[in-house]
């Protein structure tokens, strides 16, 4: 009887969410307006085209919009991070990665979030919107691993009047 219940509870939730919609290449967009604010949030959403070692599911990158401004972009390895790196100018605690963007390589100090994503800076999702190519080499705790993203193709319009934001060129470390 708890199974049911549960299995009830899960198709509920399911059928709640709100359903994606192409978003060009092979992104998709999620739309939802805040019951409480009248806020449109828009959640734009891409998948690695590999998956990670220790997951069964790909990793992705997000990036959230509410109310027609830019509100954050992370990546997700849908697996374990490993440890943070180091603290931030606050003390949040941060991991080095790697950032490939098209021919450009960067290091970056990403927000680590409860082990279970990376917040990633604006700079690096202004480089992803307008990107062929975009790795993320993070650590985990099997050692280094790189997720793989095709990002081309985004509706840039579209992003751009959800969110206010524009691609822009990373610049080299």
């Amino acid at each position: 009887m708890a199974l049911l219940g549960i299995a009830t509870v899960s198709l509920t939730a399911q059928a709640n969410e709100p359903e994606g919609k192409p978003a060009g290449g092979s992104w998709m967009e999620f739309d939802h307006t805040d019951p409480m604010t009248g806020y449109q949030e828009a959640r734009f959403v891409l998948q690695s085209g590999n998956t990670l070692a220790d997951s069964t599911q790909k990793a992705m990158v997000q990036v959230i919009c509410v109310h027609g401004k830019y509100k954050l972009g992370d990546f997700r390895p849908n697996g374990r991070l490993g440890r943070p790196n180091f603290p931030g100018f606050w003390g949040q605690p941060q991991m080095e990665v790697l950032v490939r963007v098209d021919d450009r390589h960067n290091k970056r100090a990403w927000n680590w979030v409860r082990g279970d994503f990376l917040s990633m800076d604006k700079g690096t999702v202004r480089g992803l919107i307008g990107a062929q190519i975009f790795n993320v080499e993070f650590r985990s705790p099997r050692g280094s691993q790189i997720a793989e993203f095709s990002p081309a193709g985004l509706d840039l319009g579209r992003v751009h009047q959800a969110c206010d934001l524009t691609p822009k060129k990373p610049i080299s470390d």
